[in-house]
Parts: structure tokens; C-alpha cells; sequence
């Protein structure tokens, strides 16, 4: 009796898939490259769960950083039976190490389109462009290497502009190293790649600690987004709002936190959403000279 009873456990065991830890809301666990990445961002974030971060269901994008952390996206796809989207919007997180808010802030606006998706726009969403930074012992703004991201994008100068801007104009801060050479870092190489594959129509990056808006490229920028007012930062060699925005001429928000390390209230997190989907709604494609339709 004892032996058919092991045997039948035993046979349910094998056939329940495994579960998330510890919350009422049990989730199926997502593929290992993914599971990992949610237990280390889980135990970096206090405000980031294991359970919250699986139920997201990201996907590994098949890139990885400097140290083979996996570099993670989220696709909201044109909805079936649907209309078609508006436009393609990329959003990217985290690209400092050390601005934990900005990586927060992606699973907290994940989880509304999770909920509230209609289709207007067709998004692509990276939470963490830079887990080596974010996940040192001491977070750090640059990557394994040393490298700051937003400094290691394409240029339109010469291949030495960056290097020769941060030997010059930042007293070559090892905080704001822009590499050997442009597209010298895996991280960087995805996102380029991410946006010459995906061809967004606009991108939305979340920093911090300036508690601005800030903006790159075509066409008129949001004034304000929630309690944020538009200050024009200016461009630098390397930088994602040089690449995308000026080269490239895909409009670029940048939205500065108020803090790195402290998120805004729920309210405030949900007005910056919906103000930036009012500007999208508008302002994207850019009028008059639209862009090609979705297909």
C-alpha cells in the first residue's frame, strides 16, 4: 500500500510543472536563461519580485552581456483581429547600473500593458540593457568593461570623437568612458541591432537622477510628463540621443527620474505613463512627413 502511494506522489510530482516561490499568485517558471535572471534581479531590487519578475514572461533575447548575463526583452505584438498599430515604440531600462529606478519603473509600466495592451502601439520592451552594472556587489554605472553604454553608440564624427570628447570635455571620468571604440560592448551592439531589426518609430529611455525630460531628434518634444519639464540636456559623442535621434533621426525621450535609488510614488509612475501615451498618440509617426505603415 505504502509503495503504490510513494509511486503515485512520485508520478504526480513529475507531472506538475515546477512553481515560483512564495506568493498566493503561483507562476509557471519561465525558461532557465530567464529564471536565472529574475532570482539575481530579485535579490538586487527590493522593489523587483522573483514572482512579479517571471510573470512578466520575458524572453532571453539570444544576446548576453560581458559577464553572460542574459540580456532580456519583452514583445507586445500587434494584437489578432485587431487594428493596426499606430506605431513601433522600443523602451530600454537601466542602461546605468547604478539608476535602480530606471529598471523598476519597466516592470511597473510592463505590468500595465500586461493588463491594459490594446494594440495601439506595437512595443518592444528591454527592462536591463546594462546587468553587469546593476548587479556588482556595488552597482555601477558602467559595464564589466568599464564602459559606459550611452557613450558607446555610433558616431557621425570620427571613430576617435568619443574618446577624444571624454579626454577633453569630461576630464576622462572613468564613469563616462566611452570605450576603445564605438560598438565595442555586446550590450551596445544589441540595442543597435534591436533598433535596425525592430525599426521603431520612437524610443523612450528611462534614466535618473535629473528629474527631467529630455529629448533627441524629430519632431516637437513632450513639454511635460507627469511632474517632469522638458530641459534639453544637449547631445554627446557616443550617446543614445546622438545615435538614434540626431543620426538616425528616430525621436528619442529621455525620461530622468528624480532619484536613482528611490521610485516615484505609484501615482506619479502611472501619470508619466499616461501623459507619454498622450505625446505617442500625437506626436508619433512624426507629422507631416509620416513614416511607412505598419505591415
Amino acid at each position: 500500500m505504502l509503495t503504490r502511494l510513494y509511486r503515485i506522489t512520485l508520478l504526480f510530482l513529475i507531472s506538475v510543472p515546477a512553481y515560483s516561490q512564495n506568493t498566493n499568485n503561483i507562476t509557471l517558471l519561465q525558461p532557465n536563461q530567464v529564471n536565472d535572471s529574475c532570482i539575481k534581479i530579485a535579490n538586487k531590487l527590493s522593489s523587483v519580485t522573483f514572482n512579479e519578475c517571471i510573470s512578466l514572461e520575458l524572453m532571453p533575447s539570444q544576446h548576453q552581456s560581458n559577464n553572460k548575463n542574459n540580456l532580456l526583452i519583452k514583445e507586445y505584438p500587434p494584437l489578432l483581429n485587431k487594428r493596426q498599430p499606430q506605431a513601433r515604440i522600443l523602451m530600454l531600462g537601466g542602461i546605468h547600473g547604478d539608476e535602480y529606478s530606471s529598471v523598476t519603473i519597466m516592470f511597473k509600466w510592463m505590468k500595465i500593458l500586461d493588463k491594459y495592451h490594446s494594440g495601439l502601439f506595437h512595443w518592444k520592451v528591454a527592462p536591463l540593457v546594462n546587468p553587469d552594472g546593476l548587479l556588482q556587489k556595488k552597482s555601477q554605472r558602467i559595464n564589466a568593461s568599464g564602459v559606459d553604454l550611452n557613450r558607446n553608440f555610433p558616431n557621425n564624427g570620427s571613430p576617435q570623437a568619443s574618446l577624444e570628447y571624454w579626454k577633453d570635455r569630461a576630464y576622462s571620468d572613468p564613469r563616462r568612458y566611452p570605450g576603445p571604440s564605438p560598438l565595442s560592448e555586446p550590450e551596445t551592439q544589441w540595442i543597435v541591432k534591436l533598433i535596425k531589426d525592430f525599426k521603431p518609430d520612437a524610443i523612450v529611455s528611462v534614466h535618473a537622477p535629473y528629474g527631467i525630460v529630455d529629448y533627441d531628434g524629430p519632431p516637437s518634444p513632450p513639454s511635460r510628463l507627469g511632474h517632469l519639464y522638458l530641459k534639453l540636456l544637449g547631445t554627446y559623442p557616443g550617446s543614445l540621443g546622438n545615435y538614434a535621434g540626431l543620426q538616425e533621426e528616430i525621436p528619442v525621450v529621455t525620461i530622468e527620474l528624480p532619484y536613482a535609488g528611490i521610485m516615484p510614488s505609484n501615482h506619479e509612475v502611472s501619470r508619466i505613463w499616461v501623459d507619454m501615451i498622450k505625446w505617442l498618440r500625437v506626436n508619433i509617426p512624426q507629422p507631416p512627413k509620416a513614416k511607412t505603415a505598419l505591415q
